[in-house]
Protein backbone atom coordinates (compact mmCIF):
# COMPACT_ATOMS: atom_id res chain seq x y z
CA UNK A 1 0.00 0.00 0.00
CA UNK A 2 2.74 2.71 0.86
CA UNK A 3 4.20 1.14 -1.96
CA UNK A 4 1.54 2.32 -4.14
CA UNK A 5 0.95 5.90 -2.38
CA UNK A 6 4.69 6.60 -3.03
CA UNK A 7 4.71 5.62 -6.58
CA UNK A 8 1.07 8.00 -6.70
CA UNK A 9 3.17 10.56 -5.25
CA UNK A 10 5.93 9.94 -7.60
CA UNK A 11 3.78 10.72 -10.81
CA UNK A 12 1.96 13.09 -9.33
CA UNK A 13 5.51 15.24 -8.44
CA UNK A 14 6.10 14.30 -12.33
CA UNK A 15 3.49 15.63 -13.70
CA UNK A 16 3.14 18.72 -12.17
CA UNK A 17 7.28 19.28 -12.83
CA UNK A 18 7.54 18.87 -16.22
CA UNK A 19 4.00 20.33 -17.31
CA UNK A 20 4.88 23.32 -15.29
CA UNK A 21 7.88 23.54 -17.22
CA UNK A 22 6.42 23.28 -20.79
CA UNK A 23 3.38 25.51 -19.56
CA UNK A 24 5.19 28.20 -17.25
CA UNK A 25 5.35 30.61 -19.76
CA UNK A 26 2.33 30.25 -21.35
CA UNK A 27 0.80 30.57 -18.20
CA UNK A 28 2.55 33.88 -16.98
CA UNK A 29 1.38 35.43 -20.76
CA UNK A 30 -2.03 34.26 -19.33
CA UNK A 31 -1.66 36.22 -16.09
CA UNK A 32 0.11 39.08 -16.95
CA UNK A 33 -2.15 39.68 -20.36
CA UNK A 34 -5.32 39.31 -18.45
CA UNK A 35 -4.45 42.21 -16.05
CA UNK A 36 -4.13 44.64 -19.03
CA UNK A 37 -7.63 43.14 -20.35
CA UNK A 38 -8.67 44.55 -17.37
CA UNK A 39 -8.54 48.05 -18.48
CA UNK A 40 -7.76 47.65 -22.53
CA UNK A 41 -9.72 45.03 -24.52
CA UNK A 42 -9.93 43.86 -28.10
CA UNK A 43 -10.44 46.59 -30.52
CA UNK A 44 -14.16 46.60 -31.39
CA UNK A 45 -16.77 49.26 -32.64
CA UNK A 46 -19.68 49.70 -30.48
CA UNK A 47 -22.33 50.86 -31.10
CA UNK A 48 -22.42 54.21 -29.37
CA UNK A 49 -19.22 54.44 -31.17
CA UNK A 50 -20.49 53.75 -34.53
CA UNK A 51 -23.69 55.88 -34.02
CA UNK A 52 -20.82 59.26 -33.24
CA UNK A 53 -19.06 58.73 -36.12
CA UNK A 54 -22.59 59.24 -38.82
CA UNK A 55 -24.60 62.19 -39.37
CA UNK A 56 -27.93 63.19 -38.57
CA UNK A 57 -30.51 61.66 -42.04
CA UNK A 58 -31.51 63.92 -43.92
CA UNK A 59 -35.82 64.66 -43.55
CA UNK A 60 -36.18 65.70 -46.91
CA UNK A 61 -35.57 64.17 -50.57
CA UNK A 62 -34.48 60.72 -48.22
CA UNK A 63 -34.86 57.80 -49.68
CA UNK A 64 -35.92 55.33 -52.21
CA UNK A 65 -38.62 53.23 -50.52
CA UNK A 66 -37.78 50.54 -48.68
CA UNK A 67 -39.58 47.91 -51.24
CA UNK A 68 -37.24 49.00 -54.08
CA UNK A 69 -34.26 49.39 -52.11
CA UNK A 70 -34.76 45.90 -50.80
CA UNK A 71 -35.20 44.41 -54.71
CA UNK A 72 -32.47 46.23 -56.05
CA UNK A 73 -30.35 43.44 -53.78
CA UNK A 74 -28.82 40.50 -55.86
CA UNK A 75 -30.15 37.05 -54.24
CA UNK A 76 -27.48 35.39 -52.03
CA UNK A 77 -25.48 32.23 -52.09
CA UNK A 78 -27.59 29.58 -49.99
CA UNK A 79 -27.09 29.85 -46.78
CA UNK A 80 -25.56 26.82 -44.25
CA UNK A 81 -28.54 24.70 -42.53
CA UNK A 82 -27.56 26.53 -38.95
CA UNK A 83 -27.77 30.36 -40.31
CA UNK A 84 -31.26 29.89 -42.37
CA UNK A 85 -33.07 28.65 -39.46
CA UNK A 86 -32.58 32.84 -37.86
CA UNK A 87 -35.53 34.80 -39.26
CA UNK A 88 -34.65 36.20 -42.37
CA UNK A 89 -34.20 40.21 -42.83
CA UNK A 90 -32.93 40.94 -39.62
CA UNK A 91 -30.07 43.83 -39.49
CA UNK A 92 -32.07 45.72 -41.96
CA UNK A 93 -30.69 49.46 -41.56
CA UNK A 94 -31.01 52.99 -42.46
CA UNK A 95 -27.91 54.42 -41.93
CA UNK A 96 -25.17 57.11 -43.96
CA UNK A 97 -21.90 56.35 -45.55
CA UNK A 98 -19.28 58.85 -46.05
CA UNK A 99 -22.15 61.43 -46.08
CA UNK A 100 -24.89 59.68 -48.11
CA UNK A 101 -27.48 57.63 -47.12
CA UNK A 102 -27.07 53.69 -47.36
CA UNK A 103 -29.69 50.88 -46.62
CA UNK A 104 -27.99 47.90 -45.42
CA UNK A 105 -29.90 44.68 -45.91
CA UNK A 106 -28.74 41.32 -44.24
CA UNK A 107 -25.86 41.00 -41.29
CA UNK A 108 -22.72 39.89 -40.96
CA UNK A 109 -23.07 36.40 -41.27
CA UNK A 110 -25.60 36.56 -44.36
CA UNK A 111 -23.58 38.43 -46.58
CA UNK A 112 -24.59 41.90 -46.11
CA UNK A 113 -25.79 43.99 -49.40
CA UNK A 114 -25.60 47.59 -49.14
CA UNK A 115 -28.03 49.96 -51.65
CA UNK A 116 -27.51 53.43 -52.25
CA UNK A 117 -30.67 55.14 -50.54
CA UNK A 118 -31.04 58.24 -52.67
CA UNK A 119 -31.13 56.50 -56.38
CA UNK A 120 -31.87 52.94 -55.72
CA UNK A 121 -28.67 51.38 -56.91
CA UNK A 122 -27.03 48.53 -55.20
CA UNK A 123 -23.23 48.89 -53.92
CA UNK A 124 -21.20 46.22 -55.66
CA UNK A 125 -18.00 47.17 -54.83
CA UNK A 126 -16.19 49.64 -52.59
CA UNK A 127 -12.90 51.33 -53.97
CA UNK A 128 -9.81 52.79 -52.06
CA UNK A 129 -11.11 56.16 -52.51
CA UNK A 130 -14.66 55.37 -51.27
CA UNK A 131 -12.99 53.43 -47.93
CA UNK A 132 -10.82 57.02 -47.36
CA UNK A 133 -14.62 59.12 -48.51
CA UNK A 134 -16.45 56.67 -45.52
CA UNK A 135 -13.74 56.65 -43.16
CA UNK A 136 -13.35 60.40 -43.55
CA UNK A 137 -16.59 61.22 -42.91
CA UNK A 138 -16.75 58.78 -40.14
CA UNK A 139 -13.86 60.96 -38.15
CA UNK A 140 -15.35 63.82 -38.65
CA UNK A 141 -12.98 65.32 -41.32
CA UNK A 142 -10.04 64.23 -39.75
CA UNK A 143 -6.85 63.94 -41.91
CA UNK A 144 -6.46 60.34 -43.23
CA UNK A 145 -4.58 58.09 -45.48
CA UNK A 146 -5.54 54.61 -47.19
CA UNK A 147 -2.88 52.27 -45.96
CA UNK A 148 -3.81 48.92 -47.34
CA UNK A 149 -6.44 46.12 -47.92
CA UNK A 150 -6.29 42.92 -45.69
CA UNK A 151 -7.89 40.31 -45.43
CA UNK A 152 -7.60 39.45 -41.98
CA UNK A 153 -5.04 41.05 -39.41
CA UNK A 154 -4.42 41.41 -36.03
CA UNK A 155 -6.97 43.31 -34.64
CA UNK A 156 -9.73 42.03 -36.78
CA UNK A 157 -9.98 38.66 -36.46
CA UNK A 158 -13.28 38.24 -35.28
CA UNK A 159 -16.29 35.92 -37.41
CA UNK A 160 -18.47 38.81 -37.33
CA UNK A 161 -16.46 40.72 -39.77
CA UNK A 162 -16.49 38.01 -42.69
CA UNK A 163 -18.89 39.38 -44.24
CA UNK A 164 -17.01 42.50 -44.79
CA UNK A 165 -14.19 40.92 -46.42
CA UNK A 166 -11.40 42.39 -47.46
CA UNK A 167 -11.07 45.32 -45.31
CA UNK A 168 -10.02 48.61 -46.26
CA UNK A 169 -7.56 49.75 -43.46
CA UNK A 170 -7.23 53.70 -43.32
CA UNK A 171 -5.13 55.84 -40.20
CA UNK A 172 -7.02 58.29 -39.28
CA UNK A 173 -4.92 61.59 -38.10
CA UNK A 174 -7.05 62.12 -34.46
CA UNK A 175 -6.42 62.41 -30.96
CA UNK A 176 -6.55 58.19 -30.57
CA UNK A 177 -4.36 57.68 -33.50
CA UNK A 178 -7.44 55.47 -34.90
CA UNK A 179 -7.12 52.44 -37.85
CA UNK A 180 -10.71 52.34 -39.30
CA UNK A 181 -11.67 49.27 -40.86
CA UNK A 182 -14.18 49.96 -43.75
CA UNK A 183 -16.13 47.06 -44.93
CA UNK A 184 -15.40 46.49 -49.16
CA UNK A 185 -19.02 45.11 -49.53
CA UNK A 186 -20.91 47.52 -47.68
CA UNK A 187 -18.53 50.72 -47.47
CA UNK A 188 -19.09 51.05 -43.35
CA UNK A 189 -16.75 51.79 -41.25
CA UNK A 190 -17.12 48.37 -39.02
CA UNK A 191 -14.22 48.21 -36.48
CA UNK A 192 -11.89 50.78 -35.05
CA UNK A 193 -8.73 50.33 -33.59
CA UNK A 194 -6.98 53.33 -31.53
CA UNK A 195 -3.53 53.62 -30.99
CA UNK A 196 -3.73 52.68 -27.12
CA UNK A 197 -5.79 49.33 -27.89
CA UNK A 198 -3.26 48.41 -30.82
CA UNK A 199 -0.34 48.89 -28.55
CA UNK A 200 -1.17 47.49 -25.31
CA UNK A 201 -3.33 44.62 -27.34
CA UNK A 202 -0.22 43.01 -28.28
CA UNK A 203 0.59 42.08 -24.16
CA UNK A 204 -3.25 42.10 -24.09
CA UNK A 205 -5.90 40.35 -25.69
CA UNK A 206 -3.94 38.96 -28.62
CA UNK A 207 -1.51 37.26 -26.34
CA UNK A 208 -4.03 36.15 -24.04
CA UNK A 209 -6.06 34.75 -26.50
CA UNK A 210 -2.98 33.17 -28.20
CA UNK A 211 -3.67 35.16 -31.51
CA UNK A 212 -0.44 34.14 -32.79
CA UNK A 213 -1.86 31.30 -34.31
CA UNK A 214 -5.10 32.94 -36.08
CA UNK A 215 -4.86 34.04 -39.29
CA UNK A 216 -1.63 31.65 -40.49
CA UNK A 217 -0.61 28.36 -40.92
CA UNK A 218 -1.60 27.02 -37.23
CA UNK A 219 -5.31 29.18 -37.93
CA UNK A 220 -7.34 25.96 -38.44
CA UNK A 221 -6.15 24.02 -34.99
CA UNK A 222 -6.35 27.77 -32.88
CA UNK A 223 -9.39 26.18 -31.22
CA UNK A 224 -7.94 23.16 -30.09
CA UNK A 225 -4.39 24.51 -29.34
CA UNK A 226 -6.30 27.01 -26.61
CA UNK A 227 -8.13 23.62 -25.33
CA UNK A 228 -5.60 21.59 -24.89
CA UNK A 229 -3.21 24.32 -23.60
CA UNK A 230 -6.01 24.86 -20.37
CA UNK A 231 -6.56 21.37 -20.04
CA UNK A 232 -3.18 21.11 -19.68
CA UNK A 233 -2.51 24.22 -17.55
CA UNK A 234 -5.81 23.13 -14.93
CA UNK A 235 -4.24 19.42 -14.83
CA UNK A 236 -0.53 21.29 -14.13
CA UNK A 237 -2.63 23.64 -11.73
CA UNK A 238 -4.37 21.01 -9.75
CA UNK A 239 -1.47 18.75 -9.17
CA UNK A 240 0.32 21.79 -8.25
CA UNK A 241 -2.03 22.22 -5.34
CA UNK A 242 -2.13 18.46 -4.56
CA UNK A 243 1.88 18.70 -4.31
CA UNK A 244 1.94 21.85 -2.52
CA UNK A 245 -0.08 20.87 0.55
CA UNK A 246 1.82 17.53 0.30
CA UNK A 247 4.99 19.09 0.84
CA UNK A 248 3.64 22.07 3.49
CA UNK A 249 4.06 21.68 6.92
CA UNK A 250 1.01 22.26 9.01
CA UNK A 251 1.93 21.54 12.00
CA UNK A 252 5.98 21.88 12.86
CA UNK A 253 8.36 23.71 10.41
CA UNK A 254 11.09 22.15 8.45
CA UNK A 255 15.07 21.89 10.22
CA UNK A 256 15.41 25.67 8.15
CA UNK A 257 12.71 26.59 10.16
CA UNK A 258 10.13 27.59 7.26
CA UNK A 259 7.10 25.63 6.58
CA UNK A 260 8.33 24.97 3.64
CA UNK A 261 10.70 22.12 2.31
CA UNK A 262 12.80 24.36 -0.33
CA UNK A 263 15.87 26.40 0.76
CA UNK A 264 16.05 27.74 -2.93
CA UNK A 265 14.48 31.25 -3.20
CA UNK A 266 12.15 31.02 -6.25
CA UNK A 267 11.21 27.45 -5.49
CA UNK A 268 10.23 28.58 -2.06
CA UNK A 269 8.56 31.74 -3.63
CA UNK A 270 6.70 29.08 -6.07
CA UNK A 271 5.42 26.51 -3.08
CA UNK A 272 4.35 30.23 -1.06
CA UNK A 273 2.40 31.67 -3.98
CA UNK A 274 0.84 28.44 -4.45
CA UNK A 275 -0.48 27.82 -1.46
CA UNK A 276 -1.85 31.37 -1.46
CA UNK A 277 -3.48 31.76 -4.67
CA UNK A 278 -3.19 28.00 -6.06
CA UNK A 279 -7.13 27.47 -5.75
CA UNK A 280 -7.78 30.34 -7.91
CA UNK A 281 -4.83 29.71 -9.98
CA UNK A 282 -6.74 26.38 -10.96
CA UNK A 283 -10.13 27.46 -11.12
CA UNK A 284 -9.25 30.65 -13.77
CA UNK A 285 -7.60 28.61 -15.82
CA UNK A 286 -10.11 25.95 -15.80
CA UNK A 287 -12.86 28.59 -16.31
CA UNK A 288 -10.53 29.79 -19.42
CA UNK A 289 -10.89 26.17 -20.91
CA UNK A 290 -14.75 26.19 -20.29
CA UNK A 291 -14.70 29.94 -22.53
CA UNK A 292 -14.09 27.73 -25.43
CA UNK A 293 -16.92 25.45 -24.50
CA UNK A 294 -14.78 22.22 -24.89
CA UNK A 295 -16.60 19.50 -27.09
CA UNK A 296 -19.34 21.35 -27.24
CA UNK A 297 -20.32 21.15 -22.80
CA UNK A 298 -22.92 24.26 -22.93
CA UNK A 299 -25.27 23.02 -26.14
CA UNK A 300 -28.21 21.58 -24.74
CA UNK A 301 -30.01 18.46 -26.62
CA UNK A 302 -32.95 19.00 -27.92
CA UNK A 303 -34.90 21.64 -30.26
CA UNK A 304 -33.90 25.48 -29.41
CA UNK A 305 -36.17 28.31 -28.99
CA UNK A 306 -38.20 29.41 -32.58
CA UNK A 307 -36.50 33.05 -32.98
CA UNK A 308 -38.47 32.49 -36.72
CA UNK A 309 -41.82 31.45 -34.96
CA UNK A 310 -41.52 34.35 -32.27
CA UNK A 311 -40.83 37.27 -34.90
CA UNK A 312 -43.98 35.67 -36.78
CA UNK A 313 -42.17 35.58 -40.06
CA UNK A 314 -39.25 37.02 -42.55
CA UNK A 315 -39.41 41.40 -42.97
CA UNK A 316 -41.64 41.95 -45.36
CA UNK A 317 -40.65 45.22 -47.47
CA UNK A 318 -44.20 46.57 -48.25
CA UNK A 319 -45.08 46.06 -44.08
CA UNK A 320 -42.06 47.35 -42.94
CA UNK A 321 -42.76 51.38 -41.24
CA UNK A 322 -41.90 53.67 -44.06
CA UNK A 323 -38.26 55.92 -43.61
CA UNK A 324 -39.09 58.95 -45.60
CA UNK A 325 -42.53 59.02 -42.44
CA UNK A 326 -40.27 58.64 -40.00
CA UNK A 327 -38.00 60.82 -40.52
CA UNK A 328 -40.32 63.39 -41.32
CA UNK A 329 -42.46 62.91 -37.89
CA UNK A 330 -39.29 62.90 -36.17
CA UNK A 331 -38.25 66.07 -37.63
CA UNK A 332 -41.45 67.97 -37.29
CA UNK A 333 -40.53 67.53 -33.50
CA UNK A 334 -36.95 68.49 -34.09
CA UNK A 335 -35.44 65.09 -33.13
CA UNK A 336 -31.96 63.94 -35.30
CA UNK A 337 -32.20 60.73 -36.62
CA UNK A 338 -28.71 58.95 -37.49
CA UNK A 339 -29.91 55.39 -38.30
CA UNK A 340 -32.90 53.06 -38.47
CA UNK A 341 -33.13 49.84 -37.80
CA UNK A 342 -35.98 47.26 -39.03
CA UNK A 343 -36.93 44.31 -37.14
CA UNK A 344 -39.60 41.51 -37.09
CA UNK A 345 -40.71 41.30 -33.53
CA UNK A 346 -43.85 39.48 -32.10
CA UNK A 347 -45.45 39.31 -35.34
CA UNK A 348 -44.63 43.42 -36.01
CA UNK A 349 -43.12 45.55 -38.24
CA UNK A 350 -41.43 47.93 -36.53
CA UNK A 351 -38.58 50.29 -36.79
CA UNK A 352 -36.22 51.96 -34.45
CA UNK A 353 -35.43 55.62 -34.84
CA UNK A 354 -31.58 55.96 -33.07
CA UNK A 355 -29.98 59.09 -32.25
CA UNK A 356 -29.74 60.98 -28.77
CA UNK A 357 -31.55 58.92 -25.79
CA UNK A 358 -33.72 55.55 -26.46
CA UNK A 359 -34.78 54.90 -29.93
CA UNK A 360 -37.72 56.02 -30.43
CA UNK A 361 -40.21 53.03 -31.97
CA UNK A 362 -42.91 53.16 -35.20
CA UNK A 363 -45.23 50.67 -35.78
CA UNK A 364 -46.13 48.75 -39.40
CA UNK A 365 -46.51 50.51 -42.98
CA UNK A 366 -48.11 53.13 -41.94
CA UNK A 367 -45.22 54.08 -39.56
CA UNK A 368 -47.54 55.19 -36.24
CA UNK A 369 -45.73 56.27 -33.63
CA UNK A 370 -45.78 54.08 -30.20
CA UNK A 371 -44.46 54.19 -27.02
CA UNK A 372 -44.51 50.10 -26.42
CA UNK A 373 -45.77 47.55 -27.71
CA UNK A 374 -49.20 46.12 -26.57
CA UNK A 375 -47.93 43.40 -23.74
CA UNK A 376 -50.61 40.75 -25.21
CA UNK A 377 -48.49 40.89 -28.16
CA UNK A 378 -45.28 39.91 -27.09
CA UNK A 379 -46.60 37.96 -24.48
CA UNK A 380 -48.40 35.82 -27.01
CA UNK A 381 -45.66 35.39 -29.44
CA UNK A 382 -43.64 34.17 -26.64
CA UNK A 383 -45.69 30.78 -26.39
CA UNK A 384 -44.56 30.51 -29.63
CA UNK A 385 -41.34 29.73 -29.27
CA UNK A 386 -40.84 26.56 -27.27
CA UNK A 387 -44.08 24.56 -28.63
CA UNK A 388 -45.10 21.66 -26.19
CA UNK A 389 -43.92 24.08 -23.35
CA UNK A 390 -45.54 26.42 -20.96
CA UNK A 391 -44.53 29.44 -19.35
CA UNK A 392 -44.25 28.88 -15.62
CA UNK A 393 -43.17 32.51 -14.60
CA UNK A 394 -43.27 35.58 -15.58
CA UNK A 395 -40.67 38.10 -13.78
CA UNK A 396 -40.06 42.13 -14.19
CA UNK A 397 -36.66 43.09 -14.03
CA UNK A 398 -36.20 46.69 -13.01
CA UNK A 399 -32.67 46.02 -12.71
CA UNK A 400 -29.39 43.92 -13.42
CA UNK A 401 -29.05 41.07 -11.93
CA UNK A 402 -26.94 37.59 -11.78
CA UNK A 403 -27.59 36.87 -15.22
CA UNK A 404 -28.99 39.98 -16.80
CA UNK A 405 -26.23 42.42 -16.94
CA UNK A 406 -24.30 44.79 -18.63
CA UNK A 407 -20.20 45.29 -18.70
CA UNK A 408 -17.78 47.60 -19.72
CA UNK A 409 -17.40 48.51 -23.38
CA UNK A 410 -13.65 47.55 -23.60
CA UNK A 411 -14.86 43.85 -21.78
CA UNK A 412 -15.55 40.99 -23.93
CA UNK A 413 -19.31 41.26 -23.14
CA UNK A 414 -19.60 45.39 -23.01
CA UNK A 415 -21.02 45.63 -26.85
CA UNK A 416 -24.11 44.01 -25.72
CA UNK A 417 -27.23 46.52 -25.00
CA UNK A 418 -29.40 45.16 -21.54
CA UNK A 419 -32.10 47.42 -21.31
CA UNK A 420 -34.16 48.03 -18.40
CA UNK A 421 -37.49 47.45 -17.53
CA UNK A 422 -37.58 43.92 -19.57
CA UNK A 423 -39.30 40.87 -18.75
CA UNK A 424 -37.57 37.13 -17.60
CA UNK A 425 -40.15 34.15 -19.11
CA UNK A 426 -39.35 30.83 -17.58
CA UNK A 427 -40.55 27.74 -19.35
CA UNK A 428 -41.18 24.38 -18.69
CA UNK A 429 -39.12 22.29 -21.07
CA UNK A 430 -36.21 19.61 -20.26
CA UNK A 431 -33.69 22.15 -20.65
CA UNK A 432 -35.32 24.89 -18.69
CA UNK A 433 -35.26 27.48 -20.79
CA UNK A 434 -35.66 31.56 -20.17
CA UNK A 435 -36.19 34.22 -22.09
CA UNK A 436 -35.67 37.50 -21.67
CA UNK A 437 -38.24 40.36 -23.94
CA UNK A 438 -37.98 44.09 -23.87
CA UNK A 439 -41.08 44.17 -23.12
CA UNK A 440 -41.28 47.93 -25.21
CA UNK A 441 -39.95 46.42 -28.68
CA UNK A 442 -40.69 42.66 -27.99
CA UNK A 443 -37.33 42.09 -28.81
CA UNK A 444 -35.72 39.21 -27.36
CA UNK A 445 -32.63 40.35 -25.29
CA UNK A 446 -31.54 37.08 -23.88
CA UNK A 447 -32.28 33.19 -24.19
CA UNK A 448 -30.28 31.44 -21.78
CA UNK A 449 -30.80 27.35 -20.95
CA UNK A 450 -30.04 24.82 -17.79
CA UNK A 451 -26.27 24.21 -20.15
CA UNK A 452 -25.68 28.15 -20.49
CA UNK A 453 -26.30 29.04 -17.43
CA UNK A 454 -23.56 26.98 -15.39
CA UNK A 455 -21.56 28.07 -18.53
CA UNK A 456 -22.16 31.81 -16.88
CA UNK A 457 -20.54 30.46 -13.32
CA UNK A 458 -17.74 28.24 -14.17
CA UNK A 459 -16.66 30.66 -17.10
CA UNK A 460 -17.66 34.38 -16.47
CA UNK A 461 -17.79 34.37 -12.62
CA UNK A 462 -14.63 32.20 -12.65
CA UNK A 463 -12.88 34.12 -14.73
CA UNK A 464 -13.77 37.72 -13.41
CA UNK A 465 -16.24 37.73 -11.01
CA UNK A 466 -18.87 39.68 -12.89
CA UNK A 467 -21.78 39.98 -10.63
CA UNK A 468 -23.05 43.18 -10.82
CA UNK A 469 -22.41 44.12 -6.88
CA UNK A 470 -19.20 43.24 -7.32
CA UNK A 471 -18.56 44.97 -10.54
CA UNK A 472 -20.26 48.09 -8.65
CA UNK A 473 -17.96 47.57 -5.48
CA UNK A 474 -15.11 49.48 -7.21
CA UNK A 475 -11.67 50.11 -6.74
CA UNK A 476 -12.08 46.59 -4.38
CA UNK A 477 -12.97 44.44 -7.78
CA UNK A 478 -9.95 46.40 -9.21
CA UNK A 479 -7.76 45.04 -5.96
CA UNK A 480 -8.98 41.70 -5.61
CA UNK A 481 -8.76 40.97 -9.25
CA UNK A 482 -5.11 42.39 -9.78
CA UNK A 483 -4.00 40.74 -6.18
CA UNK A 484 -4.86 37.26 -7.32
CA UNK A 485 -3.92 37.84 -10.87
CA UNK A 486 0.01 38.83 -9.62
CA UNK A 487 -0.22 36.12 -7.27
CA UNK A 488 -1.00 33.56 -10.31
CA UNK A 489 2.03 36.05 -11.92
CA UNK A 490 4.62 35.04 -9.29
CA UNK A 491 3.41 31.31 -9.63
CA UNK A 492 4.05 31.28 -13.30
CA UNK A 493 7.24 33.44 -13.32
CA UNK A 494 9.46 31.47 -10.40
CA UNK A 495 7.84 28.52 -12.15
CA UNK A 496 9.88 29.89 -15.50
CA UNK A 497 13.00 30.33 -13.17
CA UNK A 498 13.22 26.50 -11.62
CA UNK A 499 12.08 25.09 -15.42
CA UNK A 500 14.82 26.97 -16.66
CA UNK A 501 17.38 25.87 -13.84
CA UNK A 502 15.92 22.31 -14.14
CA UNK A 503 16.64 22.46 -17.97
CA UNK A 504 19.84 23.92 -17.65
CA UNK A 505 21.07 21.66 -15.07
CA UNK A 506 20.75 18.24 -17.18
CA UNK A 507 23.01 19.55 -20.13
CA UNK A 508 25.63 21.81 -17.81
CA UNK A 509 25.66 18.39 -15.66
CA UNK A 510 26.66 16.21 -19.34
CA UNK A 511 28.85 19.07 -19.98
CA UNK A 512 30.80 18.69 -16.64
CA UNK A 513 31.12 14.97 -16.76
CA UNK A 514 32.32 14.89 -20.61
CA UNK A 515 35.26 17.57 -19.46
CA UNK A 516 36.16 15.40 -16.68
CA UNK A 517 36.01 12.06 -18.58
CA UNK A 518 38.37 13.87 -21.46
CA UNK A 519 42.24 13.06 -21.23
Amino acid sequence: MNSLANRLKRWLYLVHRWLGIGLCVVMLAWFVSGMVMLYVGYPKLTPAERLAGLPALPAEGCCVPLAVARAAVPAPPPAPAARRAAPAGEGWRLTSVAGRPRYVFGDEGRHPAAVDALTGRWIDGVSRDDALASARHFAHGAAARWRDQVQEDAWTHSRALDGHRPLHRVEVDDAEGRWLYVSSTTGEVVRDATFTERSWGWVGAWLHWLYMFRGGAFDGWWTDIVIWLAVAGSVSALTGLVVGLWRWRFRGRYRSGRRTPYADRAARWHHVAGMAGGVLAFTWVLSGLFSMNPWKLFDAPGPRPDRAAYAGGPLDAAQAPDPARVLQALAAQGTAVREITWHRSAGEHIALAHGAGAPRLFVGAAAQAADALPDATWRNAAARLLPGARIVDAERLDRHDAHYYAREPHTMTGPRERPLPVWRLRFDDPNGTWVVIDPRTGLLQQVSDGHRRVDRWLFAFLHSFDLPALLAARPAWDLWMLGFSVAGALLAGTAVVTGTRRLWRRPQAAWVRRRRSAP
